[in-house]
């Protein structure tokens, strides 16, 4: 299943991508092939977005969410919301990678909403926390980054990635600070 649902995800960032072709024979929740489902129309073309479109409307929260995790940790922020928007924002996952999406655009108040809805769901949510504390750096807020970096200690210790990488930013801003 985890294997199927990382096709698919392969297959939506290729349509996002505007691939040519896909290395995989994904199939989408309705059981077309991605290649065959918009092959018929030029490459970028106005039908083709259409059908990509379409392809992302078949997704699952869990697909959607993880096209829109690899857009936006490759710099894709805004076709990353065009994903996470779709799915149903009740999952932490999705609203903190909305929230960086968000915060990468320049709003860091609207991501900042997000990262509370995440932490909301939940507390112990260190990925959330540790881009909160990266926003609250964006905002020169140092004091309140550095109590996210201790709330992430206490829930996964001092070297979880969440943790060091936060602490890095930290320590980057207090360089240039």
């Amino acid at each position: 299943m985890l294997q199927k649902r990382s096709m698919i995800a392969v297959a939506a960032l290729g349509l996002a991508f505007g691939a040519s072709t896909l290395s995989t024979q994904s199939v989408f929740a309705k059981g077309e092939p991605t290649q065959d489902k918009c092959s018929k129309f030029k490459k970028g073309s106005a039908d083709w977005k259409k059908c990509a479109g379409q392809v992302k409307d078949d997704l699952s929260d869990q697909d959607l969410y993880y096209a829109g995790y690899w857009l936006a940790r490759t710099g894709q922020y805004a076709e990353a919301l065009g994903y996470l928007n779709k799915a149903k924002q009740r999952d932490e996952r999705i609203l903190t990678y909305i929230g960086f999406a968000t915060r990468k655009l320049g709003d860091v108040d609207g991501a900042m909403q997000f990262y509370d809805r995440a932490l909301a769901i939940d507390p112990n949510y260190t990925v959330a926390r540790a881009y909160l504390g990266e926003a609250l750096l964006g905002k020169g807020d140092t004091a309140a980054a550095k109590a996210q970096l201790r709330e992430i200690a206490a829930r996964c210790g001092t070297t979880c990635p969440d943790h060091v990488e936060l602490e890095a930013a930290i320590a980057k801003a207090d360089v240039k600070g």
